[in-house]
């Protein structure tokens, strides 16, 4: 079944209030983010999307695929699910390898060229990502970043779900920019819960949330794509001072002096 559109259609608040926003529509390449305080009820947003929500959750809110109710074989059969969540809590059961990890995913999909998606997968991870990642790694071994980042690229190419939900990637030590810059590639929808000015203002609606309800959506405007740029230039020169401290390098205040006032110029 081909995926065109979601639909998240307002239900109520912690206080049985009922939402200020009762429907936001998802197409094919949208970016959504889910902004607000801790505590506003990002997280339960996004599990009741990808719960496909039917008036069964604590906010009543109802999930829609191609404006009608989800597929019965999304629900019984996860292959099919065109949902993928990426959690912030990245803890494996199993200890085997990368490489056996992605082999297996790339079985149960029905992938044919093994070598090939694998090398994808970790070509892809590579880039958002430190310290690359080594195929007989134990999974267990990766760190908080290194597992974000395979699991994103498993869920894009592997999974290939056409709708990636990402809750607070700026917390997985990854490289937010270059990610960014990579997913903006696929034709997805993405939803991010997040609480980052870039990525909030690099997508396309955000929706505010507060009180465990959807308080507002918001259409991004030119002026906040181009703040979002500017941002984001400001974030690669903190990517590379970090870098380079990491890397052992002493930084000298002049040096450091020098590059602000070239960002502030450009």
């Amino acid at each position: 079944m081909e995926i065109r559109k979601i639909t998240i259609l307002g239900g109520y608040g912690r206080g049985g209030e009922e939402e200020l926003v009762d429907q936001v529509d998802l197409e094919m390449g949208d970016l959504l983010s889910i902004v607000g305080p801790t505590g506003s009820g990002k997280t339960a947003l996004i599990n009741d999307i990808g719960l496909f929500a039917a008036e069964d959750t604590p906010s009543m809110r109802r999930i829609l695929i191609n404006d009608a109710a989800p597929a019965e074989e999304f629900l019984d059969d996860p292959a099919k699910n065109p949902i993928a969540l990426i959690t912030q809590h990245t803890g494996f059961l199993s200890d085997v390898t990368v490489a056996n990890f992605l082999d297996i995913h790339a079985k149960i999909r029905k992938h044919g060229n093994h070598d090939a998606v694998i090398a994808d997968i970790l070509e892809f991870a590579n880039q958002i990502t430190g310290e690359p990642i080594i195929l007989d790694s134990a999974m267990t071994e990766l760190s908080g970043g290194q597992s974000r980042a395979l699991l994103i690229a498993d869920a894009v190419i592997i999974g290939n779900s056409p709708i990636i939900l990402l809750d607070e990637i700026e917390n997985a030590g990854i490289n937010l920019t270059r990610a960014l810059e990579m997913l903006r590639k696929y034709e997805k929808i993405f939803i991010f819960v997040t609480h980052d000015p870039r990525i909030t203002l690099s997508s396309d609606y955000r929706i505010v949330m507060k009180g465990g309800a959807m308080q507002d959506a918001i259409t991004t405007s030119p002026e906040e794509k181009r703040i979002g740029e500017k941002i984001t230039a400001l974030d690669k020169i903190i990517v590379g001072l970090r870098d380079r401290i990491s890397s052992g390098e002493h930084m000298l205040e002049k040096e450091f002096q020098s590059i602000m006032d070239m960002a502030w110029l450009t």
